[in-house]
Formats: C-alpha cells, sequence, structure tokens
C-alpha cells in the first residue's frame, strides 16, 4: 500500500477546519446508538439519585415513566431496566411472577409510551437473597436449575411486552433455553441480546450500589469471564449466536475494546456495548474535581467503542450525548 511521502503528501490538509474534518470524519455517534439504563425501586413517588452516579436515578413504577417519556422525547430509541423487587428469596421468584417489579414496569411504559423499545434484562442477581445469578446448591450456582427458572422469566416478560429480553448471568445454554422457551409460548417475535462475553469486571461497583445486587458471599468469577480471556471470548460469542442469540454484548467497553472489535470482525450479527457503571463514575468524578473536560472525555470514550465496532451503546450517558447531537454539538 503506497500512502505517500512528505512534502507531496500532506495529512494536516484534511484537517484544516471544522468543515473538512466532518467530510472526512470515520466514525459518528448517532441517536440510533444509544440505550438508555433505568433502575426501577418498590414503592410510591420514588426517585432516588444513586450517590456513586451522579445524574442516574431509581424510579418507583409510577414515577417511571416521566423519565422514559424524557429518553424518548431526547430520539434515544430504547431503554432497558434494572428491577430491585420488594422481596428477595432464594430463588429470585419475582422474576417470573406477573406482578413482578420489571414486568409491572414494562406493562405501564408500554401503556403510556408505547414507541419506544423496552429491553429487559434477565438474570437473579437483584432478586435472590444470596446475591447471586441463580439457584444455590452447596454454595454454588447450579447452572441447568438456573436454565429452568429463565425460562418462566423470559415467557413472563415476553407476556408483560418486553420487545427484548436480555440474559446476562453467564449461564451455559441460556440462550438455547430462552429461545425455545419464548418460541413455545408464542413469542417467537422476541429477540434475545446476550450478554454474551461478560467478564468478572471491578467496573461494577457502582451498579451494584444501585441495583442492590451485591453478592452476599463470595464473587462472581465461576460464572462471569476471567479478565485475562480474549479467545474464550469469541467462544462464548460464537455459542450464543449458534444457540439462536440475535445481538451479542460485550461488557464491560472500555478495558475490552479488542474484543469487541474480535467479535465484530468474526460475526455477522449486530455487536452491543455496555459502557458499565463504574467507566461513567470515573468521568463524572473527573469531571467533578476538575481533573478532566467531562464532556470531551464522554464523547471520546463513546467514539472509541464505535470505532471498536460496537453497533450500539448501552451508556448512562446516553441523555448527555443525546442533548449534544440534538443541539448539533456533534
Amino acid at each position: 500500500m503506497i500512502v505517500g511521502r512528505f512534502p507531496e503528501s500532506r495529512p494536516r490538509r484534511l484537517r484544516r477546519n471544522e468543515q473538512i474534518r466532518r467530510l472526512v470524519r470515520e466514525t459518528h455517534l448517532t441517536l440510533d446508538d444509544l440505550i438508555y439504563p433505568l433502575f426501577v425501586i418498590p414503592g410510591e413517588n420514588r426517585v432516588e439519585e444513586v450517590p456513586s452516579m451522579p445524574g442516574v436515578y431509581r424510579y418507583s413504577v409510577d414515577r417511571l415513566t416521566d423519565a422514559v417519556k424524557e429518553v424518548r422525547d431526547l430520539g434515544i430509541p430504547a431503554v432497558i431496566l434494572f428491577g430491585i423487587p420488594e422481596h428477595k428469596d432464594e430463588v429470585g421468584s419475582d422474576t417470573w411472577s406477573d406482578e413482578g417489579i420489571i414486568q409491572r414496569a414494562t406493562r405501564r411504559i408500554k401503556e403510556e409510551v408505547p414507541d419506544i423499545l423496552v429491553i429487559t434484562d434477565v438474570c437473579f442477581c437483584e432478586y435472590t437473597s444470596h446475591g447471586h445469578c441463580g439457584v444455590l446448591r452447596d454454595g454454588e450456582v447450579d447452572n441447568d436449575a438456573t436454565l429452568e427458572n429463565l425460562k418462566k422469566q423470559v415467557v413472563s416478560h415476553a407476556r408483560a411486552g418486553a420487545d427484548m429480553v436480555a440474559p446476562s448471568g453467564m449461564m451455559d445454554g441460556m440462550v438455547r433455553a430462552i429461545r425455545s422457551a419464548l418460541d413455545s409460548a408464542g413469542f417467537s417475535h422476541i429477540p434475545i441480546m446476550s450478554y454474551s462475553a461478560k467478564f468478572a469486571s471491578a467496573f461494577y461497583g457502582p451498579f451494584r450500589e444501585a441495583a442492590q445486587s451485591a453478592p452476599a458471599f463470595g464473587d462472581r468469577r465461576s460464572y462471569q469471564m476471567d479478565p485475562a480471556n480474549r479467545r474464550e471470548a469469541l467462544k462464548e460469542v460464537l455459542m450464543d449466536i449458534e444457540e439462536g442469540a440475535d445481538i451479542v454484548m460485550v461488557k464491560p467497553a472500555l478495558a475490552y475494546l479488542d474484543v469487541i472489535s474480535d467479535v465484530k470482525q468474526n460475526t455477522l450479527v449486530p455487536v452491543c456495548a455496555y459502557n458499565v457503571s463504574g467507566e461513567y463514575a470515573l468521568v463524572k468524578a473527573g469531571g467533578r474535581l476538575g481533573w478532566v473536560d467531562e464532556e470531551r472525555v464522554m464523547i471520546e470514550m463513546l467514539l472509541s467503542i464505535k470505532r471498536a465496532g460496537a453497533d450500539m451503546i448501552i451508556t448512562y450517558f446516553a441523555k448527555d450525548v443525546a442533548k449534544l447531537i440534538n443541539g448539533g454539538k456533534i
């Protein structure tokens, strides 16, 4: 490949002003890239800011639709819901109750804001008394018993009106089990966005505060992925696609841009990246302390995720970015 030599070749010609830079820009952030996460809590008339995530709130079901309308009015096409139930138990039974918190929230959104896509997170850690992502047997998560409960959970979500389900527990065979359950219940049209490469990351701390989902003992390294493993991530993704995943996800995003790139280059399905709570909190903290330009760092971070190959991004920055896009600043 011949790229030219100085002085005949001068790459700065295409950086001289903003108009030229816009013409040759390779990667763009758009409203269509964004999914906004929302936390739903028990009670009435409750809106609570998450201390470690400035600008992020937990909403009771009756206040949730106001937040969803704001997201919709900004032009963001989708939200993903995380629930904190009033009561937890050993198996997380609220997850498949038709009166569970996610089911009630989903019905309310679809009644009042029908023109937004509702994705439901499918897991158990927020709903179990022990904080692990499935059924425990002798102190360990029983993979196959958990699959049976996942089947009930996704069918209940679909009955409530969920447009897409997103299993996040990293159980072996979860996509196959969920696809079979949805199809058998008459929901073959509901897509699955699988957390296919979810790493056992230190970047989840603020989320666990927001969702009250920290494990009561141990950790999740027996089911979430080792951060050191790159090839294994691609194996997990390819297995999920073979089982029926419509969209695959890499989580977190910033420390795993190489994995996002690998997945993009080796698959034909859309790729989602989760710009997680710790990534958000670090930028917010640095901005508040005056150590970084929060807005510019946010944009640069999200562009890097898009540049790596993500087709869509779950991000707590979605509303901030949407306001900049709508204002013509991006």
